[in-house]
């Protein structure tokens, strides 16, 4: 299979990923308030996050059992009925079937995540990865745009019914285009006789705890996005104080933000398919991490229009550049024996510090002021870019281990 034909798998794939996710943080919060929900209720939502956090619970079962393609398939066709379930709810209230049905749609989407994320790191050489991240990360913001942006307008349209209808749609085309995801060849399973069903559990994990300095790894997996987890929820309040209208805070963070966010993630493939994962995770991590500073200097300086969407635009640029290497990284340490559980490990690693920062965001501008706040998020990222030499020589270690498994 060509490297072109794998990438045009990938963007199918991801943007399939990052669809649903996006009706359940983007889309619904508005669908629920416009039915008279309380702030309250929608606030009390984001506990369907939980999902996205723990998937590395069931994720061996995706590695044991199945094929991917089959975990892929079946789960967007329950997420089309689930679509279709969500608007025939009572929308004003939280109810004991609403929440139910958002739970079950929340861990089918993180299901389809662990599946489709195994799948990549299975059809991808460890050359491919670069690019191939910049494409996935361009799949799944379009998606977030088409679900939490084209759908909302139109619902304005046609009706909430007609917009959820059109969704559900999507994703049943979704499920017959992926049930012909070219098969992967695996690496055999490493279930054998006489081991435990204990066992075959530990074993994803224990091979990254084989090597010793996995501490640093996983510290490193926490720390690497923290900047930007610091300054993204912080942003958009910044612009309302800053007396931006709607429409403009919508045009340039949201829209040309997006955009910028794209470009970034797929130069920085390109990049770290160039340079190689670890010395593109440190300039491309300066980068990410520097960015903050153009929003620190359009807080120190009077209001301004072009330095706002200066700062808009490069410091979602340079998330982008930093995504790339990141994720590239997290997949060349998976075993694909293991990859689905592996892969879910990792990446749920992030999303703590993710909640945490942005749970504290707030206190953090209310009690330093924006810019001294966004210059503290810069100094955030600099402990995962001192850990990279310690991760590079774990890796090594890790790569290692790979070659003489296979």
């Amino acid at each position: 299979m060509t490297t072109k034909h794998k990438l045009t798998w990938v963007a199918i794939l991801y943007f399939a990923e990052g669809f649903p996710y996006g009706i359940l943080n983007n889309a619904l919060p508005v669908f629920f308030r416009i039915h008279g929900m309380s702030l309250a209720k929608i606030g009390l939502l984001n506990v369907i996050g939980l999902p996205w956090m723990l998937k590395f619970l069931w994720a061996p079962a995706l590695d044991q059992w199945g094929q991917r393609r089959s975990w892929v398939v079946a789960c967007q066709a329950l997420l089309s009925v689930g679509m279709l379930t969500i608007v025939n709810l009572n929308a004003s209230d939280l109810t004991t079937q609403l929440w139910a049905t958002l739970v079950i749609v929340a861990v089918l989407s993180a299901t389809q995540d662990i599946a489709i994320d195994a799948y990549t790191i299975d059809l991808l050489d460890p050359s491919e990865m670069g690019p191939a991240n910049g494409v996935r990360v361009t799949a799944y913001r379009v998606a977030l745009i088409a679900s939490g942006g084209v759908l909302l307008a139109l619902a304005d349209v046609v009706g909430w019914a007609s917009a959820f209808v059109g969704a559900a749609l999507l994703m049943t085309a979704s499920a017959v285009l992926s049930s012909r995801m070219p098969a992967v060849l695996r690496p055999a399973q490493s279930v054998q006789k006489g081991r435990s069903p204990l066992h075959t559990l530990w074993e994803p994990f224990r091979q990254f705890f084989a090597i010793p300095g996995f501490g640093a790894v996983a510290f490193f997996v926490l720390t690497f996005k923290l900047a930007d987890d610091a300054i993204l929820p912080m942003t958009r309040p910044f612009w309302v104080d800053r007396h931006f209208t709607p429409f403009q805070i919508g045009a340039v963070p949201g829209t040309l933000g997006a955009i910028s966010t794209i470009f970034g993630a797929m130069v920085g493939g390109i990049l770290t398919r160039r340079w190689g994962v670890f010395r593109a995770l440190f300039i491309l991590g300066i980068a990410q991490a520097g960015s903050s500073l153009f929003y620190a200097a359009a807080a120190a300086l009077p209001p301004s229009i072009p330095i706002m969407y200066v700062a808009a635009v490069i410091e979602l640029f340079c998330a982008g550049l930093g995504t790339a290497p990141f994720l590239s990284f997290l997949m060349s340490i998976c075993d694909k024996k293991h990859s689905a559980t592996q892969y879910a490990v990792l990446s749920a690693l992030f999303v703590p510090p993710r909640i945490l920062m942005a749970s504290l965001s707030g206190i953090g501008v209310e009690t330093l002021g924006y810019a001294p706040y966004f210059i503290l998020t810069f100094f955030l990222g600099w402990p995962a870019l001192c850990l990279i030499p310690r991760v590079r020589k774990w890796s090594l270690q890790r790569y290692a281990q790979l070659t003489l498994s296979t």
